[in-house]
């Protein structure tokens, strides 16, 4: 499921793929229009020899599987508890929007620069330090004792599972390397990560913090993840697909440090303005306010400067001359730029107005992780049948319809008569256009740059969902957000979060009808749309 993003990459023929691009010469290694050789995709496929067994071979997709849906899992466990978390604390609005926003916005700043140091350094060293640390932020996180600490510690939480996506995605690339039914399985259980990711952080925190409290929360999740990192170590193969560089001066020279600290710095300094506003002295006008912004926007002009003029960029920024490229991957961040708040407001609603308990949350988020994984699954069976572009108008209109059936809740209305819906036909919407989307971005790279493939299409969405929720949470505080009068009037402040998904979700249906997406990962000879 699209909460923090989730990755499906089969590496099929494409029927109307993307333009392959090379990094290092930013230029097209494959012009439009040119014919692709027929690839097979009936054969079986026998077990990748880099493992003695069907066990070892199990044990390393599920590792991957649930390494880059880090993400997911403290997503889904901080819905059930962040009113927990926020009024044992004592965080402010701001505050508590901060521990899903700390992490998308870490995450998303780094996934470039972990991208690039997976295709360095080496994708098994990456994705041992990932799991091991994000383990190790878990348990820490249980012993936070303000606001700040526990910020920072998802931050941290949002580096390592940033960490994890490159190299999951570059590895298991590299293991299952030919077209195969037994590739497509894997990528199948590899896809439906996030959104089983989701209902595992879901029920662990709504469970534990139901039974003890919000901190053994946090060392459940850790617990768990202390024994993938331990599995990990003994199935993930070695780099033998990489030329790797080695840890030396050479190799650290070619990394992008300054457009990575340009993209954080823009990044952070902007969505804190946004969360910040509504409660400073002044309200916008509040100097440290204005100035945020101010840095923030130059801050990320720098780093678009810089990427254009670098030869090594964190972000080739050739990849955006493909018109199908950007117009799949802004079609999904319209979708994102409010999709992943409407679930944190949803939550935190039922928490202060409805007073549910953390496993009462859990319950009520369950149609969404189930729907996602029935989504995942289908669209992995029709993509190479129906056309993809169908498949982004179905989503781009089910995400509309999801939005407007949120804001036009209210707290007099069942939780059947609106919000199951709106949550089925989120998960529709955000699961069909990931699919697509990742599935035309992964082809528009080559094979061996497929970490930092993953990193690009990774970053503008936790982006656009961390803009996104730092806009929602200036419009809760304007409204006058607060636990206090009548359930209607405390739902109010929460309704108005709501119609900013709507905005995006409908300017998103303008950029639709000029996508030219046939089908992806059939077995017909490739060919380029004009």
């Amino acid at each position: 499921m699209g909460i923090d993003g989730h990755e499906m990459h089969v590496m099929h023929d494409v029927d109307h793929g993307a333009p392959v691009f090379d990094l290092e010469k930013t230029e097209p290694t494959m012009s439009i229009g040119a014919p692709l050789p027929e690839v097979q995709t009936n054969i079986d496929g026998g077990r990748p020899a880099c493992f003695k067994n069907v066990l070892e071979e199990s044990l390393f997709v599920l590792t991957t599987t649930f390494a880059v849906g880090q993400n997911s899992i403290l997503a889904g466990a901080i819905l059930c508890m962040s009113s927990f978390i926020g009024e044992d604390l004592r965080m402010s609005a701001s505050e508590v929007t901060w521990l899903s926003a700390a992490n998308s916005l870490s995450g998303g700043a780094f996934l470039l620069f972990f991208g690039r140091a997976a295709d360095l350094f080496g994708r098994r060293v990456l994705l041992l330090t990932s799991l091991a640390s994000f383990t190790i932020f878990m348990l820490i996180s249980g012993f936070s004792q303000n606001a700040i600490m526990m910020d920072v510690f998802m931050g941290l939480a949002g580096l390592a599972s940033a960490a994890a996506v490159p190299p999951a995605i570059g590895k298991l690339g590299a293991v299952y390397d030919k077209p195969s039914k037994r590739k497509n399985y894997a990528f199948a259980t590899f896809s439906a990560g996030n959104p089983i990711g989701f209902v595992l952080g879901a029920f662990v925190s709504g469970i534990t913090t139901q039974v003890a409290s919000w901190r053994a929360s946090f060392w459940v999740i850790a617990v768990i993840y202390a024994a993938f990192t331990t599995v990990a170590f003994f199935t993930c193969p070695p780099d033998v697909e990489q030329n790797l560089g080695g840890f030396n001066l050479e190799t650290f020279k070619q990394f992008d440090f300054l457009g990575a600290a340009l993209a954080v710095a823009g990044i952070g300094m902007f969505t804190a303005a946004l969360s910040s506003a509504s409660e400073a002295a002044n309200g916008w006008e509040t100097s440290y306010v204005i100035a945020l912004l101010v840095v923030g926007a130059v801050s990320i002009g720098g780093f678009i400067y810089w990427q254009s003029v670098y030869s090594r960029p964190l972000m080739p920024l050739s990849v955006w001359k493909d018109r199908n490229f950007t117009l799949v991957v802004s079609v999904l961040c319209l979708g994102f730029y409010g999709f992943s708040g409407n679930f944190f407001w949803v939550s935190l609603m039922w928490q202060h107005v409805h007073h549910y308990s953390p496993i009462q949350v859990a319950v009520h988020l369950l149609p969404a992780g189930i729907g996602g994984i029935v989504v995942n699954l289908v669209a992995a069976l029709i993509m190479h049948r129906v056309s993809n572009k169908l498949m982004m108008i179905v989503g781009g209109v089910a995400l509309l319809i999801s939005s407007v059936l949120f804001s036009a809740n209210s707290a007099s209305i069942s939780y059947w008569a609106l919000t199951f819906p709106a949550l089925v036909f989120a998960v529709i919407g955000q699961d069909l256009e990931f699919t697509v989307t990742n599935m035309y971005v992964m082809s528009s790279l080559p094979s061996e740059q497929q970490s930092i493939a993953g990193g690009i299409f990774n970053t503008v969405c936790r982006l656009a969902g961390t803009i996104g929720l730092g806009v929602q949470t200036s419009i809760y505080n304007s409204a006058g957000g607060g636990s206090e009068g009548a359930a209607a009037l405390r739902y109010r402040p929460y309704q108005t979060t709501f119609w900013v998904s709507v905005v995006g979700a409908f300017l998103a249906l303008f950029l639709l009808p000029f996508l030219t997406i046939g089908t992806q990962g059939g077995k017909k000879k490739q060919e380029r749309q004009d």
